[in-house]
């Protein structure tokens, strides 16, 4: 009359994913991103934000130095790409079978679209404990500017 009780899947219960899902499509929060929104496999992971001063996009690349990433930019758009090795495995040469494998090896590629009104020119990368920072200056004109009130 109810079905198999033994065969009760988790997922379906309250707080399961079923439900996470429900309340995210129907009350999105445009500002709320996080990793399920970017695709399974992404690396590396990107973050964009934003000063009066400058767009700053941060690259997380754990495990890689900052000679194996290549940072380049083209009408806007900010390409991060480079190769990532096998791990300690593919350095003993020795034959594994693995049981999971989460870690993707080989060349990658990531790409995001900036606003308008950055300085190329005077743009800056710096690396540090597997994070690059990439920080883009606004053109002079576009930056906020203040006006002094005088007095009269």
């Amino acid at each position: 009359m109810f079905g198999d009780l033994r065969r009760f899947d988790p997922a379906w219960a309250p707080g399961g994913d079923w439900f996470r899902r429900f309340f995210d499509e129907m009350w999105p929060d445009p500002g709320a991103a996080d990793i399920r929104s970017v695709p399974r496999g992404s690396f590396p992971m990107i973050n964009v934000g934003r000063t009066d001063d400058a767009v700053r996009v941060y690259v997380f690349a754990p495990g890689l130095a900052a000679e194996e990433l290549e940072v380049s930019l083209q009408d806007n758009v900010l390409t991060v790409s480079g190769r990532r090795g096998g791990g300690a495995e593919a350095d003993t040469g020795e034959r594994r079978t693995h049981f999971r494998r989460e870690r993707a090896a080989g060349e990658f590629s990531r790409s995001v679209s900036l606003p308008e009104g950055l300085d190329p020119d005077r743009a800056e990368a710096r690396f540090r404990n597997g994070v690059c920072e990439v920080v883009l200056p606004k053109r002079e004109e576009l930056k906020p500017r203040r006006i002094d009130i005088q007095a009269s």
